[in-house]
């Protein structure tokens, strides 16, 4: 026997293609448990059918010379009235009592096809509609399960991997003409298509507010002393090129470590004392740079000249390409590494959108309507598409192995109808013989 499908392990009936012959459906693993389940029912409904039945001939042959024995008789002769009209019923669902074909008998595997149509159609108006998405949808709170999920580093790590793979892959399959291409023409456009003095001016009017740009010229005084230290060598014999000839070695050796000591004492004042005269003068060159891009025409039109010989050079091509090479290879290194990368850019940011969501009632109430209008259009767009899905889905069924199927999930259900209806028309039939009796 082959494996069980996890839908067919949920007790599900696997639906067939009707185009062509159809397979047997496969068999889920706890349909033994439902068939024995099934079976005992069934015996017991049966069980207590016989013993009205066998009561029923003892007592109606020592009724004549017991009479008080017509009770008994009464009742079990209802009982069976009413337990064998109870089996009709329940039997008639699934296939023809006795194998006779008696109409409106075997409903399921008759009218499957109709249940389909019906049941796709209950759904798309009861289930498929904006009142029911919306309130479910709401009262799952999409948006704060949302945020506090991302918010999570580890499933913040797990979109962006993902996404790194998904996108490496996509990367590999493209041809670098054709991209390099795209981005050497949207680059340019875009490029050629503003002006960029003034957003220049603003970026750098944003960098200077708060003296956030002094951290800026931190980082560079960093790297300018980090590249004297590790270029002391190259200073050195640059030095001694420069010198005469009949300079001594040991005084080109004093004059080298009489500029480097310089240079580095410079960049320590620099970087301890924020109120460093050169500071002053960097601020103040900066704020004339600013103020030029903001309103020289003359400057802002020699920055767009700059812009043109830029784009016009063999420089810009190399650079978006770079750009994309970088970028490809970046992707290819994380997908293939994941666990020896930092967070990523993309697993930062979502993890910080998770933990400021969670703050924001506002941003969570967009997130939610946001969702819920995404719900509300797929299901306006495929309610009808989900109906003939159901619809199909059903009438690709096989008649008998549905109709089985159907009868193992709700048949031991049914069977304490059979009981019910056997013990009720029982009562039945004694209550009426006692009223007899009484008019009698």
């Amino acid at each position: 026997m082959t494996q069980p499908t996890p839908a067919e392990s949920a007790g599900q009936v696997v639906p067939v293609r009707p185009a062509g012959p159809k397979p047997a459906m496969a068999i889920p693993h706890d349909e033994a448990v439902r068939q024995k389940q099934l079976d005992t029912m069934k015996r017991r409904a049966t069980l207590l059918l016989a013993g009205a039945t066998v009561l029923f001939v003892i007592t109606r042959a020592f009724e004549s010379r017991y009479p008080w024995i017509g009770y008994i008789r009464a009742t079990m002769e209802a009982a069976m009235v009413g337990g064998l009209a109870d089996w009709f019923a329940v039997t008639a669902l699934f296939r023809h009592p006795l194998g006779i074909p008696i109409p409106h008998t075997a409903i399921v595997p008759s009218r499957k096809d109709r249940v389909g149509r019906t049941l796709g159609a209950f759904v798309q108006r009861n289930f498929l509609t904006r009142e029911v998405i919306e309130f479910r949808l709401r009262s799952l709170q999409v948006g704060k399960r949302l945020a506090e999920w991302l918010a999570e580093p580890v499933n913040a790590r797990t979109i962006s991997r993902n996404a790194a793979v998904a996108l490496s892959s996509a990367a590999q399959m493209l041809r670098d003409d054709d991209v390099q291409e795209v981005i050497d023409r949207s680059l340019a456009k875009r490029v050629r298509s503003m002006h960029l003095a003034p957003l220049l001016g603003k970026v750098l009017g944003v960098m200077t507010e708060d003296d956030r740009h002094q951290e800026v010229l931190d980082e560079v005084i960093v790297l300018a002393s980090r590249t004297v230290n590790d270029n002391s060598d190259l200073i050195r014999e640059r030095i001694e090129q420069e010198t005469p000839w009949w300079i001594p070695s040991a005084v080109d050796e004093k004059i080298f470590k009489r500029v480097l000591g310089a240079i580095q004492r410079l960049l320590s004042e620099l970087s301890a004392d924020r109120d460093h005269p050169l500071r002053g003068r960097f601020d103040e060159a900066l704020d004339r740079f600013i103020e030029r891009l903001n309103t020289s025409p003359e400057f802002a039109a020699r920055v767009d000249a700059w812009k043109e010989d830029f784009l016009d050079n063999e420089a810009a091509r190399r650079f978006s390409q770079s750009m994309w090479e970088e970028a490809k290879e970046a992707l290819a290194r994380y997908a293939e590494h994941p666990g020896e990368a930092t967070p990523s850019a993309i697993e930062t940011a979502l993890v910080t959108f998770g933990q400021k969501a969670v703050d924001d009632p506002e941003l969570m109430a967009k997130i939610d309507n946001f969702a819920v209008d995404v719900a509300v259009f797929l299901v306006a767009r495929y309610q009808d598409e989900v109906a003939d899905l159901i619809s199909s889905t059903v009438a690709g069924w096989d008649p008998e192995l549905t109709s089985h199927r159907v009868e193992l999930a709700i048949g031991r259900d049914l069977q304490f109808i059979r009981i019910n209806g056997t013990i009720v028309g029982g009562l039945a039939g004694l209550i009426i013989y006692l009223l007899s009796k009484l008019a009698s």
